[in-house]
């Protein structure tokens, strides 16, 4: 089988095609066929290191994220699982069997079923971005842990970059659950986006000051905040955050060191979290999978141009141009076609 892998780190030339035997599942996991491999931000700081061409071993197959077939269970699995259409969640965390490739050995508690309404392309964009944006929208001092119809009623959202993958599943998330959604966004272009994601209220912050906007449209502030670069939103966060309100920081803003004015926000009781998936502690993501699972079931979430995520597809071979592509920065999602 074709796989893609690194052995060092580095740039994106460090990724290699590879020609491997198809491997065979252990003890409670699964073999799944991958049809379309998601590309993170995680998979190319992971890849790049500290830039020193660091060994890595075993090699690295990157791809958190991916959606396919299962072929072929491991004892201890549900054989009802064989045949399944499914989408794959944190493949690669602290393991070396990611998505880029053809078949993937994949902890069966890390697949989940994909109905034949859903595309491997939304299968594949789900894993890293939607259980990020789950729990940035589950922190705030009063609930909900979980979300689904309902659950944010009467409550409003201020996502910060709806363009992104993060920012466009936490729309996407918030406006299922029934909160009203605010999105900030840097250009005309990206906030066709938010608004496509289902964003009630888009501000341009290159064009309009931000603080003014939110005011006007919920006086006593927001109750939750996706934040995607909380070094240069600090100020404008303390100031739209309703009392008990949180700050979800699921980025690092480029190493930005982040400064808050603390007495704008002990007023509040405001909460700051900051938000890595990979130690998110167990049942939060054991919630926010059988949430998002709900989702696509109700075919609440979409991806491509008319869901405000555009899609970027490039064949396994060109796994190197994918991961530049997401490393500058592209707008939407980039997406490995590993099988038709």
């Amino acid at each position: 089988m074709k796989s893609i892998e690194y052995s060092r780190t580095g740039g994106p030339d460090v990724l290699t095609v590879t020609e491997k035997p198809i491997p065979e599942p252990g003890p409670g996991e699964v073999r799944v066929r991958i049809h379309r491999s998601g590309v993170n931000p995680t998979d190319w700081k992971s890849r790049r290191g500290n830039d020193d061409a660091s060994p890595v071993e075993p090699a690295q197959v990157p791809g958190h994220d991916g959606a396919g077939v299962v072929d072929r269970v491991g004892t201890g699995v549900d054989a009802e699982l064989q045949g399944r259409r499914v989408w794959v969640w944190e493949s690669a965390y602290q393991r070396p069997h990611g998505t880029a490739q053809e078949f993937a050995i994949v902890p069966a508690r890390q697949v989940v079923p994909l109905p034949d309404s859903a595309s491997f392309d939304l299968g594949a964009s789900l894993g890293i971005p939607f259980l990020t944006a789950h729990r940035a929208l589950t922190v705030t001092e009063d609930g909900p842990l979980e979300l689904g119809p309902g659950t944010l009623a009467g409550r409003t959202v201020l996502v910060a970059g709806g363009a992104g993958a993060v920012g466009n599943a936490a729309i996407q998330l918030a406006r299922w659950s029934d909160a009203t959604v605010i999105s900030t966004v840097s250009s005309p272009q990206k906030a066709q986006l938010a608004a496509a994601a289902g964003a009630d209220h888009v501000i341009d912050y290159q064009l309009q000051d931000v603080v003014t906007e939110v005011h006007k449209l919920v006086p006593s502030g927001v109750n939750a905040i996706v934040e995607v670069a909380a070094a240069a939103n600090a100020g404008i966060d303390a100031a739209v955050l309703a009392r008990h309100g949180s700050v979800a920081v699921y980025a690092d803003d480029g190493g930005k060191p982040l400064s808050l004015p603390v007495r704008a926000l002990m007023i509040p009781n405001a909460r700051w979290q900051f938000v890595l998936v990979y130690t998110a502690p167990h049942d939060a993501k054991v919630r926010a999978v059988a949430d998002i699972a709900g989702a696509v079931a109700e075919g609440a979430v979409r991806v491509g141009a008319q869901a405000g995520l555009p899609l970027h597809h490039y064949p396994l071979e060109q796994a190197a141009a994918a991961h530049d592509a997401v490393e500058n920065a592209v707008v939407g999602k980039v997406l490995l076609d590993v099988r038709d």
